[in-house]
């Protein structure tokens, strides 16, 4: 089969925006693609459990809530900013050397559980890294948990449907006690928080060699905790990429300084 073409590498200067569904999530796509700008910049990629025989309307039900181009992906599409791309229900989308393909959904008979969401999240994690952000909508199950989890892993940001919002709080909120999410908020406010994130991403960072002592103390600090409450030990990493990687936590939870993020 013919493999789509690369998708443009973690240097990619848009964010992909990677949204799971299952269960009662078609009302809340709606509600999320009606709330998203024409021109916010990102390539939004729609995953969806459904029965493989509904897929060909979703494009077109969507398509009527948006002005954005709703696409179903086919092989060889290159994602675009300012553009919605649904994976076809009855494939399963993967991460291959930094390489997206569809491959055919899974026999039913295959032990194997299917998580689409997970498995297209995990791919978008490792060639998206930073720019990667995860979405989990309605629905009943895990699918997306592991995924959410790749992608913070890469420096990407998560955010899932509130509870009193969902149909199906499940997949939700499993990832909220699996504690990898950001942000827990209703659809229609999704679109404004990823704007606001989005320009954090992308403001440059400053990473000074001449850190004041209460912040070099309070990236220590901080190290600490790391070390003590996750074992991750970052002592021997090189200092400016992860105060550079704290500074953008920082901006996303307003922190004023490391200090207080320490605290946080």
């Amino acid at each position: 089969s013919k493999y789509p073409e690369k998708l443009i590498k973690s240097d990619n200067l848009f964010p992909v925006i990677g949204v799971g569904a299952s269960a009662g999530g078609l009302d809340a796509f709606k509600k999320l693609l009606k709330a998203i700008p024409v021109d916010s910049g990102m390539a939004y990629v729609l995953v969806q459990h459904l029965d493989p025989n509904h897929e060909s309307m979703l494009t077109e039900i969507l398509q009527k809530v948006t002005q954005i181009p709703v696409l179903e992906i086919a092989d060889d599409i290159k994602v675009a900013p300012d553009h919605i791309y649904v994976i076809p229900s009855n494939k399963i989308m993967v991460a291959t050397d930094g390489v997206l393909l569809l491959a055919p959904r899974p026999e039913k008979s295959n032990p194997e559980r299917y998580l689409p969401i997970d498995l297209f999240f995990s791919s978008l994690a490792i060639v998206h890294q930073a720019h990667a952000i995860g979405i989990i909508l309605s629905g009943t199950g895990t699918d997306g948990t592991l995924g959410l989890k790749a992608i913070k892993d890469f420096g990407g940001i998560t955010l899932v449907q509130d509870e009193a919002s969902a149909a199906y709080a499940d997949m939700p909120n499993n990832a909220v006690r699996a504690e990898v999410v950001d942000f827990i908020l209703s659809p229609d406010k999704i679109p404004e928080k990823l704007l606001e994130i989005t320009q954090i991403i992308n403001t440059p960072t400053n990473v000074d060699q001449n850190v004041p002592l209460e912040d070099e103390e309070a990236f220590k600090q901080i190290n600490a905790v790391l070390r003590i409450r996750k074992g991750t030990d970052f002592t021997y990493y090189k200092q400016t990429t992860i105060r550079r990687r704290i500074l953008r936590r920082m901006a996303i939870n307003k922190n004023a300084s490391p200090a207080d993020y320490h605290n946080y």
